[in-house]
């Protein structure tokens, strides 16, 4: 690669003319009259048949700039994306608009792999979205022989650095692509980026010469603030009714966003959860409900909403400090991307830092730890020393923490590591197709559903047959369409029906793999190089740290703080974050259980060693005992005997 570097100010790029080719498709299957930002820069180079990075925020656009040079290139566009909801969103727009479009994805029949496979040979489809996992099929390769491909999209470029927030090992078989496909031009698309990720992307992917597209990371719409509250629950009722409009929640625990979502349930919010151990039906159903504006909260863990694209979030909380600023700026971007103003809270209580520097150690555990993993992995999976070696196995990781002690939170970062070290392959992006089984007789069957369900039935016995002698593949969405029931509708009927045991059902769901990469050796032999740990290690730790700057400042402006991180240069403040307007700050709620908590730690702090009664008459006694219950539980009260006393 080149040391030179393009790098690319639009600011005075003349607009294309109203002839122009690119602008004329833009009309004819999106119906805008012009392009946005950078956009048109970006379609020019990759036409121009240059590798392109192309850095746009959330929300700014990006699947124009491939799309549009792919409808005026000859050949099929492959894109290469991690989400296979964001494949399947993607490639349903496509048809829509009349462009022919295709996925493959785990969890696929073999016969429509290589249906879609064929049909991109023969030239049907002007695009070919592939998970990074099928990037290493043998069969996938072979095809891609009698393709003509016009270029490659990699969507979430940042996965490919091992010094991004979100690498992701199967990314590196990008570089198989690249050997497959020599002299065209590959387009890197991605929101978030440091300056030193920007580089590595360019070198992993085999840029002939940098050539970087940059969007400023502003986002003049979004007011970024920070809010300390006692509780969650009193913080939350007071900015989801200073901030209306449709919401996402973010928490790091899965149990917590269960919770959280249960307690907002019951104060009445229209409000539902999402995680990655739901059913993928009941992923699909709840983000649709959510998507549609059926429900208008969504609490999560950080498993949802990349590739979501819902123009109208009015706001997004963190309830936990994300353990990095690209990940926090991309999930609060998710606000706000119709332009309207929106608000990003990250709350704060006191104890980020702890928290933080927590996950740091939680991410890179002793490597004697590591090397134990490896052998109960081993152990559980029955494999013996020199063995093993290219054997792909379930791993069920619930299971496999269960029998060997492991905290279920713990257990990913090693195996990433491990990983890194070229011990191990594991994927849990492969996913499985619904199945169904009746186990009734007919007379029984027909005795028991009626209605609708019956309709269901008639269907389900015309096309699948042999289903009362033992499971059959089943497809859902086809079912919806033939019948007119809802997807989810049906997914709740054969629950429901299976509790019966009228029938088996068994929903489609993500089955982890496991790999052994080398023969196994003993865990003490297990090495991990200094790249893969320290060098990691100490950038993580410079990322939590930047986390912990933009916690802890309380007067440079917020934006600023971000942008300067991404490597763009500013001293101007965004009078639209709470230290840019500390004079108007935002409300703060009169709260009883704040005004307690105050109260407590003021008389503890001044209190002598012995002998002292807190005076807390003027507050009701359940009040008192929710705000010490909750200190106790945080670890900042301590009780000795009748006493209390604050955490030294």
């Amino acid at each position: 690669m080149h040391n030179q570097e393009i790098m690319h100010d639009t600011s005075s790029t003349p607009s294309p003319s109203a002839h122009d080719w690119a602008e004329g498709l833009l009309r004819k299957y999106w119906r805008y009259t012009s392009f946005r930002s950078i956009q048109r820069e970006i379609i020019d180079s990759i036409a121009a048949g240059k590798d392109t990075l192309g850095l746009m925020p959330t929300g700014g656009g990006k699947s124009i700039t491939f799309q549009v040079p792919a409808l005026a290139m000859e050949g099929t566009c492959i894109v290469v994306t991690p989400l296979i909801a964001l494949m399947k969103d993607q490639v349903g727009r496509l048809r829509q608009l009349g462009i022919k479009a295709t996925a493959i994805y785990s969890g696929m029949k073999h016969d429509k792999i290589i249906a879609a496979l064929e049909n991109c040979i023969l030239g049907d489809y002007k695009f070919l979205y592939l998970s990074p996992e099928r990037l290493n099929s043998e069969l996938f390769l072979i095809k891609l022989r009698h393709m003509k491909v016009s270029f490659v999209c990699v969507d979430e470029a940042h996965c490919i650095s091992q010094w991004g927030y979100d690498f992701r090992p199967s990314y590196l078989a990008l570089g198989k692509l690249r050997k497959a496909l020599p002299g065209k031009p590959f387009l890197a698309l991605t929101a978030t980026a440091t300056p030193e990720v920007i580089d590595d992307i360019q070198e992993k992917l085999g840029f002939e010469q940098k050539n970087v597209f940059r969007m400023s990371f502003a986002r003049p719409n979004l007011h970024y603030s920070l809010h300390r509250a006692v509780t969650d629950e009193s913080g939350l009722d007071h900015v989801l009714n200073l901030y209306p409009g449709c919401t996402i929640i973010y928490t790091n625990r899965r149990q917590k966003a269960e919770e959280i979502s249960s307690m907002l349930g019951m104060k009445g919010y229209s409000v539902t959860f999402f995680h990655a151990g739901l059913p993928d039906l009941e992923k699909d159903f709840r983000q649709r409900d959510w998507q549609e504006d059926r429900i208008r909260i969504m609490v999560a863990t950080n498993a949802f909403g990349m590739g979501i694209d819902k123009p109208n979030v009015r706001l997004v909380v963190h309830l936990d400090p994300p353990d990095s600023l690209e990940r926090y700026y991309q999930e609060a971007g998710r606000a706000g991307r119709d332009g309207l103003p929106s608000h990003a809270v990250l709350f704060c209580n006191g104890k980020e830092i702890t928290t933080l520097h927590r996950q740091l150690q939680r991410t890179f555990p002793p490597k004697e730890k590591i090397q134990e993993l490896y052998d109960h992995i081993c152990y559980f999976l029955q494999i013996a020393e020199g063995g093993g070696y290219e054997r792909t196995r379930e791993f069920k990781v619930q299971e496999f923490c269960f029998n060997f002690h492991h905290s279920f939170s713990e257990v990913p970062p090693m195996l990433s590591l491990l990983e890194l070290a070229g011990y191990i392959r594991f994927t849990d992006e492969e996913e499985t197709i619904s199945r169904l089984h009746i186990t009734a007789t007919r007379s029984q069957l027909y005795n028991t559903i009626h209605g609708d369900t019956e309709i269901l039935f008639n269907y389900i016995l015309r096309r699948y047959t042999g289903i009362f002698q033992e499971f059959v593949y089943i497809d859902e969405e086809d079912i919806s369409i033939a019948t007119g029931m809802g997807a989810h509708e049906i997914y709740e009927r054969l629950v429901a029906l299976s509790q019966l045991h009228i029938v088996r059902y068994i929903p489609r769901k993500r089955i982890p793999y496991l790999t052994l990469t080398r023969p196994r050796v003993e865990g003490k032999e297990v090495f991990i190089p200094q790249h893969v740990y320290e060098d990691r290690y100490n950038r993580f730790k410079k990322r939590i740290d930047a986390v912990v700057d933009y916690i802890t400042d309380t007067s440079n402006c917020r934006t600023a703080l971000l942008l300067q991180y991404f490597g763009e240069k500013t001293k101007e403040r965004c009078f639209n974050c709470d230290n840019c307007d500390a004079e108007n700050p935002l409300p703060t709620p009169e709260n009883v259980y704040d005004k307690i908590y105050e109260d407590i730690k003021s008389q503890l702090c001044n209190a002598p060693k012995y002998g002292y009664e807190l005076n807390l008459s003027k507050y009701n006694p359940d009040d008192i005992e929710h705000v010490i219950r909750i200190m106790t539980e945080d670890g900042e009260l301590i009780q000795d005997g009748l006493r209390l006393c604050l955490k030294q």
